[in-house]
């Protein structure tokens, strides 16, 4: 029976193991990049969990914008634990592999974590709208009943997205190719892979990645369009720059994950792309989490202000 259950995870794949061949081959590079990579994973997740604290233990912060940081920083710790243990592994192992299970399911929670926080960006834009541009309905429009649907759909885009091509890759058959030119297990890397067609799996992440990315930017490019006419018709200085303060740290983060991801992402399949690939999945993958904490805490007086209030609570 538990060699039956193998054979279906396998789909009649030859191949049980896949071999990951990490972010460089040469020796010299290794413990470098195991020490930086370790900091960066290190200050993820502290930044990502003392934000998330921070949001929780203070009632300042029990509004839609922070609960959707919340959420934000959530993916971001997650997200990161689905592949940095792994390709740190690859730093200092001579052989790092992965089980045909544990790609799979290393692939499913990538994919859902990215396609979870690119609708979360694209639900912080649509508050951020209505902040500005209706704040005498934001209490109406932005209730916690709004707020949590929003979310919850965030999830179940990426929930669908995930199975979507987690589902199309199980199908294909892995005859004698196992080694992964990337650190972690994605969609592009593994296609060349396979001795059965892609084309389905190639159609798909068209159709799932375009339609994600046209959907979002189109809602992101229309709120902000809609912020800056709003902004250009204020009278003083003062709401200029409240609501260009509010929206600064969103566009940073919108601009690093869908810049970085767009460069891994849309692009035509070949060795060379999928190595440029794995240099840009770097930025998307590994500096974007770690900076969103920072982002939304440096200029930020609310989260400021919950910190001194913590930190009082915590020396008193």
């Amino acid at each position: 029976m538990p060699h039956m259950m193998q054979m279906t995870v396998e789909n009649d794949s030859s191949v049980s193991e896949f071999i990951l061949m990490g972010l460089t081959n040469q020796p010299e590079l290794q413990l470098p990049l195991f020490i930086l990579f370790l900091v960066n994973y290190t200050a993820t997740v502290m930044g990502n969990l003392s934000l998330m604290n921070l949001i929780c233990l203070n009632s300042n912060l029990h509004t839609p914008m922070y609960f959707f940081l919340f959420n934000l920083s959530f993916i971001d710790f997650c997200y990161s634990m689905v592949f940095t243990p792994k390709m740190l592994m690859s730093f200092v192992l001579e052989k790092n592999t992965i089980s045909f299970g544990g790609c799979m399911a290393q692939l499913f929670f990538f994919i859902f974590f990215v396609n979870s926080e690119s609708y979360v960006l694209t639900a912080m834009a649509y508050d951020r709208y209505v902040a500005i541009c209706k704040p005498l309905l934001y209490k109406v429009v932005m209730s916690p009943k709004i707020c949590c649907l929003l979310v919850f759909c965030s999830y179940l885009m990426g929930f669908a997205s995930a199975l979507a091509h987690t589902g199309c890759m199980v199908r294909l058959s892995f005859c004698d190719a196992n080694i992964i030119n990337h650190y972690m297990c994605d969609i592009f890397p593994l296609l060349p892979l396979s001795c059965s067609s892609t084309y389905v799996n190639e159609l798909m992440s068209s159709v799932v990645v375009g339609t994600a990315i046209i959907l979002c930017c189109l809602i992101i490019l229309i709120s902000y369009a809609l912020i800056l006419f709003n902004i250009i018709h204020m009278s003083s200085g003062k709401a200029w720059s409240k609501a260009l303060s509010t929206c600064g740290s969103h566009i940073i983060t919108v601009s690093l994950f869908y810049g970085f991801g767009l460069l891994v992402y849309v692009k035509p399949l070949s060795d060379e792309t999928v190595a440029q690939a794995k240099f840009f999945s770097v930025f998307y993958t590994l500096l974007v989490p770690m900076l969103n904490p920072l982002i939304y805490s440096l200029r930020n007086k609310d989260v400021k202000f919950a910190v001194k209030k913590t930190w009082k609570r915590i020396t008193s």
